[in-house]
Order: C-alpha cells, then sequence, then structure tokens
C-alpha cells in the first residue's frame, strides 16, 4: 500500500526566536552591563552638557556659529540615549531623564535641568517614532536617523526654555550634535572594517606562495 512520505519539520520562527537587530549582539550574562554601562553614559553625559552651559554659555564652534558650551556632551546623550532605549527599553529612557535633571539641578540650577528634562522628553517622541520604524534595518541606521529628528527638537526647546537665542544659535547646536553623533558612529563601523582588511591581508601573505 502506499506510504505517505515523511517530511521533516523545521521549527518555526517566532518572536523569541528571532535576534533582535541593534548593535552588536551581547552575549546573556553580559547584556545587564551594556545596559548600566549606557545608563550610566546618558546620566553623565547629561549632567556634563548642563554643567559645561551654565559654567561657559555660548562659545564659538567655528564657521562663524556659536552653541552652548555643552553641545558636544548633548550629542554624545543623543546615542547614550538610543543604546539605553534598545538596551533596556522606553522605561528606563525616561528614569535617565529624570535622574539627569534631578542631579543637574545641582550642578546647572533648576532652570537648566529643567530645560534639559523637557527636551530630551520631547525629542525622546520625535526619536521613538523613527526608531521604531527603522531598527530593523540595523541599529546605526536607525540612531542616524533618528537623532536628525531629534536633535533639532532638542535644541529648539531647550535654547528657548534656558533663556538662549533660539535662532542664533541653532546652527551651531545642529553642526556639532550632528559631528558628535556621526564621529562615533564612523568610528564604530571603520574600526572592524579596518580589522577586516588588515586580518585578510596578513593571511594572503602568510598563505602565499614562495618563489624559489
Amino acid at each position: 500500500m502506499p506510504t505517505t512520505p515523511q517530511t521533516t519539520a523545521t521549527p518555526a520562527i517566532t518572536a523569541t526566536t528571532r535576534q533582535p537587530s541593534g548593535p552588536p549582539e551581547c552575549r546573556p550574562h553580559r547584556l545587564r552591563w551594556h545596559a548600566a554601562s549606557a545608563v550610566a553614559g546618558f546620566i553623565a553625559t547629561v549632567m556634563t552638557a548642563n554643567a559645561l552651559t551654565a559654567t561657559f554659555g555660548l562659545i564659538p564652534v567655528g564657521f562663524g556659529l556659536t552653541a552652548t558650551a555643552g553641545t558636544i556632551a548633548a550629542g554624545l546623550t543623543l546615542l547614550a540615549r538610543d543604546a539605553v532605549h534598545h538596551l533596556a527599553g522606553r522605561a528606563t529612557v525616561a528614569a535617565c531623564i529624570a535622574a539627569g535633571a534631578l542631579l543637574s539641578a545641582g550642578l546647572a540650577g533648576p532652570r537648566l535641568a529643567l530645560a534639559s528634562a523637557t527636551a530630551f522628553a520631547l525629542s525622546e517622541v520625535a526619536d521613538l517614532l523613527v526608531y521604531q520604524r527603522l531598527i530593523r534595518r540595523g541599529w546605526i541606521t536607525a540612531a542616524v536617523a533618528s537623532n536628525t529628528v531629534a536633535a533639532p527638537v532638542d535644541s529648539v526647546v531647550f535654547l528657548g526654555l534656558a533663556g538662549f537665542p533660539i535662532w542664533a544659535s541653532l546652527p551651531g547646536q545642529v553642526w556639532i550634535k550632528t559631528a558628535a553623533v556621526a564621529v562615533p558612529l564612523a568610528v564604530v563601523v571603520a574600526v572592524p572594517l579596518a580589522v577586516v582588511v588588515a586580518v585578510r591581508a596578513l593571511l594572503r601573505h602568510r598563505v602565499r606562495p614562495r618563489r624559489s
């Protein structure tokens, strides 16, 4: 009698088996360490940005532009925020914004702390709308696109609430934040690529047959 050919069932890909896209994946026992590092970096850069701005105010940043002294640190904060978002979730981002504001109040005063917290909260909404849509295309793509949208929002809100001239300072703010985001991401891409190229060149040199 005919027999039904047996087929080997392949396991279905579920949400629990699919690996999330994002920064280089960590082993499970190192995930908490990376998340804690991102949280610490986020809060530290927020405090640094507010302290520098409170101390030095507006400074020249080249090309005839000016920006608040803490803008570079604020640009790094945008990257740290995306890392916290990816590794620990939105609730942790909100907690970091609150913690950064409270700690900044003693260093930079309540006005700058409130302006910083409000700007980060509103820019987080803009960042989230873009980041969530693009994260499947890779963490770098999502981070660049979301920060391109979030940085101007953050700058306009912060400058207005902190009492700095918005339109006179906005071009410099955007320029410095763009550089602060682009340079670290370029390093993340370029360094591993350079290592791969160097290793391949070394291997080709070693396996190349010697001429007699």
